[in-house]
Parts: structure tokens; sequence; C-alpha cells
């Protein structure tokens, strides 16, 4: 999991995932970012050596919430 997007708050701050395939999932964040990219691996058949493919998932923080644990939504809407 990697975050992008980071804003002015400095600190590591708890975070959890709501809904979608990492729901519930906690984690530590730095700068609030605006959204979280979650990657799950996906199985291939009969591939090349060295190739790889992964489901990609957001997570847009919830702007609501001011205080930990911060709150990240599901995107249905993400590729």
């Amino acid at each position: 999991m990697f975050a992008v997007e980071m804003t002015d708050v400095t600190g590591w701050e708890t975070a959890v995932l709501e809904g979608g395939p990492a729901d519930g999932v906690r984690m530590k964040v730095s700068g609030r970012p605006r959204v979280i990219q979650v990657t799950y691996p996906c199985r291939i058949e009969a591939s090349p050596p060295g190739v790889r493919a992964e489901a990609v998932y957001l997570y847009r923080r919830d702007y609501t919430v001011n205080d930990e644990p911060l709150r990240y939504g599901f995107d249905v809407a993400s590729p």
C-alpha cells in the first residue's frame, strides 16, 4: 500500500479503510494523503518470466473526520 497527494499535516496518524476489498485495514499515514492506493496480486497463467499483474483499488479521505482514526472510503469508480 502506498499514499499519494500529501498535505501540510506532519507526523504519523492512524487511518482505517472502509468498504471494498481492504475493508477494516488499519495503517499509519503521514501528511493526511487524499488518496490511498491498495494493490492485490493477480494470478497469471502462461506468462513470460518476471511478468506480474496487480488489481488496483483507491480509497479517498473522508474530510469530515479530523481526529484519529482518519477514514478512507472505497472509491467504487476506481480503475
